[in-house]
């Protein structure tokens, strides 16, 4: 019998790796926030996911953080902000020999999440998938996309990567899973901040060329003093391909700031800000959009860590 995926977090990412695996008869279990969220899900009569207008309802046990059954192996999908109390809440069922698979945007969360259960494999990833919900305990597929995963502390590759390859998840085992959450890092700084403040879909920032051109210039810097220059490499070029290739999406940050829900500023520019002052490093036009960018949310009422 295969080991059971918990999966913690029930948004887009969460619940499309949730519906594949179950396709593939893979055991999963959700973890819920609470017994009313359980409840409504129960009502329902599973998760549905959607591709290619194609709708098919997968029956997932759902659960609620406290439920007895150990844990072994957690798709820690949440929001970065939320990844180290939504797992201090699981901490009492975590066995000993427990995986946690951390797929939060940015940086920092992963260390943190680490510091927190010293004795657990963190396995850190980096997904380019695309999907949204368009109801509760509905997942579209909107894209194909890929999912890097690593460990930096221990190379060797995990032993249930098969799983994915049955559910369909495309993924590749990465030694250098760091230089990929960087490089990733770096793209969401240049992108998504100035998506926000021009309120604007990816594809028009096509019409502020200069301005994520020297963005781009000291996110490289940056990049080189923090020791990663492969992610560093030709960042301007990579900027523009995922500008030009997403240009009718809006980003991730822009829908949180559209629909007044918390950003993950402090585990993407907050965390390139504090990197270059920790290194000394004068960025004037990065910090410059921190500032704006906390302005903005500020304006908005929202908060701004």
């Amino acid at each position: 019998m295969s080991t059971t995926w918990h999966i913690l977090g029930a948004g887009s990412l969460g619940t499309l790796w949730a519906a594949r695996l179950a396709r593939a008869g893979v055991p999963v279990r959700l973890i819920l926030r609470d017994k009313v969220r359980l409840a409504s899900y129960q009502a329902a009569p599973g998760l549905t996911l959607v591709e290619q207008g194609v709708a098919h309802t997968y029956p997932v046990i759902g659960e609620t953080p406290d439920s007895p059954q150990p844990i072994r192996r957690l798709l820690v999908a949440c929001k970065a902000y939320d990844a180290q109390s939504a797992i201090a809440q699981l901490q009492h069922r975590l066995a000993p020999d427990v995986e946690l698979i951390l797929l939060q945007n940015g940086l920092g969360s992963q260390d943190a999440v680490a510091a927190q259960l010293p004795q657990a494999r963190c396995i850190f990833a980096s997904s380019t998938e695309g999907a949204f919900r368009d109801g509760d305990w509905r997942v579209v597929f909107a894209g194909h996309g890929y999912t890097w995963l690593g460990d930096a502390s221990h190379p060797t590759p995990a032993l249930w990567l098969d799983d994915l390859q049955a559910a369909g998840i495309p993924h590749e085992w990465s030694t250098d899973i760091l230089t990929r959450l960087w490089r990733k890092l770096a793209l969401n700084c240049a992108i998504n901040p100035l998506t926000v403040l021009y309120q604007c879909r990816n594809g028009e920032l096509q019409a502020h060329q200069c301005e994520v051109a020297t963005l781009c210039a000291e996110l490289a810097q940056l990049l080189e003093y923090c020791g990663q220059p492969a992610a560093a490499a030709d960042l301007q070029h990579e900027v523009e391909r995922v500008i030009h290739a997403t240009a009718a999406n809006y980003s991730s940050m822009y829908q949180d700031v559209a629909n007044a829900r918390r950003t993950e500023i402090s585990y993407l520019l907050g965390y390139a800000c504090q990197a270059a002052t920790r290194h000394q490093l004068n960025l004037p036009h990065l910090q410059q959009l921190q500032v704006r960018l906390v302005e903005q949310l500020l304006a908005r009422g929202l908060p701004h860590d």
